[in-house]
């Protein structure tokens, strides 16, 4: 099935200045909200605490709620409504990591009938310890660094067979990572540096499909994440979750146009790289559009009908899916005439 004609041309190259730009403005704006913020918004998985989502029949004050907590330990709480209003659910958050054992639910529901006069129907309770949730935070950020780095190898191997180099690339990162973090940096920084340094060492080894597919993805990541904390979403395992994949579909989306550029140059050796580059783009956008269209009806069902637990989730892959084919044609690609024009000046 093709929704897209096989001969169409349309010059997506000539425009990529006009995508660094937007792209540019997008990260921007995705940093400053991240600085301005503090980083984004944990949840219980990463920051420790106690999570209790409450249902009532009819609609109660949130202060009468807080009066009924606070009778049982727990001291300002931050409460929130949860899914739909006419559910009158109720997510209640403490930094305190309370024991819970079912007497721990009975006495929370006999002090919110006393305090808002409904009965009280416990609907989840949550906890993780401070510790723990450091640990997840760090085994996370590890997670989305390494899925990266051994990427961008496998890319490499496979589009120029430089195994060699990949391996010593490999080699050195893992001990780069090692030593900077026996230098007790907080896990943001050392993730940023050992970043840093693979798009140094592709620069230095010329892994030009690595450092596309490097780039694109941290572009993905970068966005996404920064328009889940403008939308005020919390940061937890299910969003990592998300973010993985999300990485798995563009690269997904990048190889399948990397494949026909190498295709294409062994056909067309006289056309210049750039007309390459834009050919092979316009091959594959049919089947761009369709892979497209149809993971976004099925992410879009869930943001809309998923209910409460699973809408950041879903938030995230729409978001994450659109960025993704955008950084697959604007921006994997055209980083590869970066390349060969500074080779040329070289």
């Amino acid at each position: 099935m093709e929704f897209i004609k096989p001969d169409i041309d349309i010059d997506f190259i000539s425009k990529r200045y006009i995508a660094y730009g937007v792209s540019a403005i997008a990260i921007l704006i995705s940093i400053l909200t991240l600085i301005v913020q503090g980083g984004p918004r944990f949840g219980i998985d990463f920051s420790g605490g106690t999570v209790i989502q409450i249902r009532f029949a009819q609609s109660v004050p949130v202060d009468s709620i807080k009066t009924g907590l606070g009778t049982v330990g727990i001291e300002s709480p931050t409460i929130q409504t949860f899914g739909e209003a006419k559910g009158h659910e109720y997510m209640v958050r403490t930094d305190l990591s309370l024991k819970t054992d079912e007497q721990f639910s009975t006495r929370i529901q006999q002090a919110l009938k006393e305090s808002t006069g409904q009965d009280a129907e416990i609907r989840r309770v949550e906890m993780v310890g401070p510790q723990v949730g450091q640990d997840l935070r760090e085994k996370a950020l590890f997670a989305i660094f390494y899925a990266l780095l051994f990427i961008a190898i496998y890319i490499s191997g496979r589009f120029e067979f430089k195994w060699m180099q990949c391996g010593i690339i490999a080699g050195a990162l893992m001990g780069g990572v090692y030593f900077l973090s026996l230098m007790k940096l907080s896990m943001a920084i050392l993730i940023t540096l050992a970043l840093i340094l693979t798009l140094i060492l592709f620069w230095v080894f010329q892994l030009r499909y690595a450092m596309g597919a490097v780039v694109s993805l941290l572009h993905d990541v970068m966005i996404t994440l920064g328009f889940f904390v403008i939308a005020g979403g919390e940061f937890s395992l299910p969003i990592v979750a998300a973010l993985l994949a999300i990485i798995g579909y563009s690269l997904n989306d990048t190889i399948i146009v990397y494949d026909r550029i190498r295709e294409n140059l062994k056909k067309h050796r006289k056309l210049p790289f750039e007309k390459v580059i834009n050919r092979s783009v316009n091959e594959t956008l049919s089947r761009t559009i369709l892979t497209v269209g149809t993971t976004l009806v099925s992410v879009l069902a869930l943001y809309i009908w998923g209910g409460g637990i699973i809408h950041d989730f879903a938030f995230v892959m729409i978001v994450g899916i659109l960025v993704g084919t955008f950084s697959s044609i604007f921006v994997a690609s055209p980083i590869l005439l970066v390349f060969q024009d500074f080779s040329k000046k070289k």
